[in-house]
């Protein structure tokens, strides 16, 4: 699929009729596109289409590079909803003069959002580099909003691992504590490979961006640049914290299988000294004393329940139990 937008007054509005319009175009959005939309696009632009294999590509200089004067940037992007689990995916961005074409295969919201923005509030989107700078923008203003959720998620696993008062021993079902850590950190990896990406792409767009009437490009690009930074230590925070998470269920955890070894022992303790009463009196000698006395059985049962009751009320008094 082929998106179109053009500039009108300085948004960005769907064009009608791209081909005959194609001198307004100035961001062509490339979303899961065919070999005929690819060939379509390079006939109108003038330039290569990444291909999917080329996005994926792990090299830094494959990620960002100039081609005689057209800028190639590629980064992962993360796509999150309310039902699926959030993705991560390259999107690639060429810079081809006054146009930007992005190529993706996944269907991130920020694009939605910025396409939704540019059409009503954000003015000033004359240029593919006006729009690939809001663009980044708003990618970055998405990974802000899922670290804010990372957070709210980190400070509800916290009070299931903290929380003192359980109405019942299934609230402490720490295992699930420990799948909702892992995805955290699946989803704090992910949003911190994000950043640092777009901190490259920021950083070689700002090296390579066009110099005339762009001042305030340039400024927009500094003030992202430290968002992006004060975002990466925001997720190294998180990072740290979701590390003391899994130490510290990984110790309330050792704690409960200490609670039961030690009720087990308490068990064992408590029940030795009739076992040893009954195996006593269960030895075959011919002549023991007890055994024709008339109380002895009352006796020895009484000794044995005496034998367990007194352990258990010294461990209760201690605490142990």
């Amino acid at each position: 699929m082929i998106r179109y937008f053009c500039a009108e007054t300085g948004h960005l509005v769907p064009c009608g009729d791209p081909v005959a319009d194609f001198a307004r175009v100035v961001w062509i959005d490339l979303v899961n596109p065919t070999a005929a939309d690819e060939a379509l696009v390079e006939r109108l632009v003038g330039v290569n289409v990444p291909t999917r294999d080329d996005m994926q590509e792990i090299e830094m200089s494959s990620r960002t590079y100039d081609e005689a004067g057209v800028l190639f940037l590629t980064a992962p992007v993360l796509a999150t909803s309310l039902t699926e689990k959030t993705v991560s995916g390259p999107v690639s961005f060429v810079l081809a003069g006054n146009r930007l074409v992005t190529v993706r295969y996944h269907e991130p919201h920020s694009f939605v959002r910025f396409a939704e923005t540019a059409a009503r509030q954000v003015p000033g989107c004359s240029t593919g580099q006006a729009v690939l700078i809001g663009l980044l923008e708003t990618i970055v203003d998405r990974l802000a909003d899922i670290l804010e959720g990372q957070g709210r998620a980190q400070a509800a696993i916290s009070q299931e691992i903290f929380v003192q008062k359980r109405v019942s021993k299934k609230d402490a079902n720490l295992s699930d504590v420990l799948l909702k850590i892992g995805a955290a950190e699946d989803l704090n990896g992910m949003t911190g490979e994000s950043l640092a990406a777009m901190q490259r792409l920021s950083g070689f767009l700002t090296a390579r961006a066009e110099p005339k009437g762009k001042a305030q490009d340039k400024v927009r690009l500094k003030t992202l640049l430290r968002d992006i930074a004060s975002l990466q230590d925001y997720a190294g925070t998180q990072k740290q914290k979701l590390t003391f998470l899994l130490d510290a269920t990984l110790g309330m955890i050792n704690i409960q299988q200490s609670d039961i070894i030690k009720v087990f022992s308490v068990v064992a303790f408590v029940f030795l000294p009739p076992t040893l009463i009954a195996s006593i009196y269960g030895m075959n000698f011919a002549y023991m004393p007890e055994l024709g006395w008339h109380w002895g059985y009352p006796a020895a049962v009484g000794a044995m329940v005496l034998s367990a009751i007194l352990p258990y009320l010294y461990f209760k008094r201690k605490g142990w139990m």
